[in-house]
C-alpha cells in the first residue's frame, strides 16, 4: 500500500479502561477533526436526550450533531426501555457510519452497551454487527469507540486502542460530577 493511500485509510480507535476521560478525548478528536473541514458525527449510547450536557452545546455550535440514544444509566429504567432505546439507536448509528457522508463518527460509551451482562442485548445491538461495522465501513471514514470494558474483538480489529485508567479521582473523596467538567 502507497503512502497516499495509506493516508486516507479510515482509522478505528479506541478509547477504554475505567479512568476518566474517555469521552473527553473523543471529543478533542471531534474538535481537531472540524479544525481539519472534516464531517463528524456523534452518537451517545447511554446518555439520554432528557439531559443537557455542555459538549453538545458547544458543538452544535460548530454544525456538529450529538445524538444521544440511551435513557440513562442501566439501573434507572427497565431492561425493556434499555432495550428498546438500543434496537432504535444501533440502526441509526451504523446507518450513519455506513453512509460515508461522515469522515468521523464517534459511537460513545458503544463499549458500555455492549458489556451490559443484566439482561440481554445480542439482539438488538449484536456484536457481531459491530465487529462487521469497522471491518467494512467505507475506506475514509474514521470511527471512534468509547466506554469501559471493550470487547477482545474490537480491541484486535481496532487500529488504536488506548486504555484511560484511575490513579485518583475526586469521587472518592466525596465530590459529586462537576458541571462543566462531567456535563
Amino acid at each position: 500500500m502507497g503512502q497516499e493511500s495509506e493516508k486516507k485509510k479510515g482509522l478505528t480507535l479506541v478509547y477504554t479502561g475505567h479512568g476518566k476521560g474517555k469521552t473527553t478525548s473523543a471529543l478533542g478528536l471531534a474538535l481537531r477533526s472540524v479544525g481539519r473541514g472534516f464531517n463528524v458525527r456523534i452518537f451517545q449510547f447511554i446518555k439520554s436526550p432528557q439531559r443537557s450536557y455542555g459538549e453538545q452545546i458547544a458543538l452544535k455550535k460548530l454544525g456538529v450533531e450529538m445524538v444521544q440514544l440511551g435513557i440513562g444509566f442501566t439501573w434507572t429504567k427497565t431492561p425493556e426501555e434499555h432495550r428498546e432505546a438500543l434496537r432504535i439507536g444501533w440502526p441509526k448509528a451504523k446507518d450513519a457510519v455506513m453512509s460515508g457522508e461522515y469522515d468521523l463518527v464517534i459511537l460513545d460509551e458503544l463499549n458500555n452497551a455492549l458489556a451490559i451482562d443484566t439482561f440481554p442485548i445480542d439482539d438488538v445491538l449484536p456484536l457481531k454487527e459491530v465487529l462487521e461495522l469497522i471491518k467494512n465501513k467505507p475506506p475514509h471514514v474514521h470511527l471512534c469507540i468509547t466506554g469501559r470494558d471493550a470487547k477482545q474483538e474490537i480491541k484486535e480489529i481496532a487500529d488504536l486502542v488506548s486504555v484511560i485508567e484511575a490513579e485518583k479521582h475526586y469521587y472518592d473523596e466525596g465530590i459529586p460530577a462537576v458541571k462543566g467538567i462531567e456535563f
